[in-house]
């Protein structure tokens, strides 16, 4: 049903996307499941650990404050990747056919989910999970 609508959406503005998830109807048993999840206090303590994170980091810089707001230049002196790493993002950028802007914003994803899990390297599994949040349309 989604899909008709996001043929209408120009691979341009779909680059300009950071995350793209789908999310399937929960089953009714699931609802009724007496586990609970990850408490929202919890969440926050662990973004606000990973906003600090980027604060100290970007400190010395005068007009960023958060991953989102880097820029090319940024993204390659705090967006370093191991040898691992950078071949998962060179296979990806051919496979998928990733823009300029894609790699950049895939990058400046992984630090930030590197950074939620409080990591100070950008390892393969942040890499790939940022990837898997680009659209399979883009």
């Amino acid at each position: 049903m989604i899909i008709p609508y996001q043929k209408h959406i120009s691979g341009t503005l779909l680059d300009r996307i950071d995350i793209h998830i789908e999310v399937p109807r929960v089953d009714y048993e699931k609802l009724r499941d007496d586990r609970l999840g990850e408490l929202s206090s919890e969440v926050q303590t662990r973004v606000e650990a990973a906003r600090e994170l980027q604060r100290t980091r970007l400190a010395e810089q005068e007009t960023i404050t958060c991953n989102a707001d880097m820029g090319p230049a940024e993204v390659r002196i705090y967006c370093e990747l191991s040898d691992e790493a950078s071949s998962l993002i060179s296979s990806a950028m051919s496979q998928m056919q990733l823009s300029a802007r894609a790699y950049h914003r895939v990058l400046k994803l992984s630090r930030t989910i590197a950074d939620l899990a409080g990591e100070t390297e950008i390892g393969p599994e942040h890499l790939a999970e940022a990837l898997q949040y680009r659209s399979r349309l883009a």
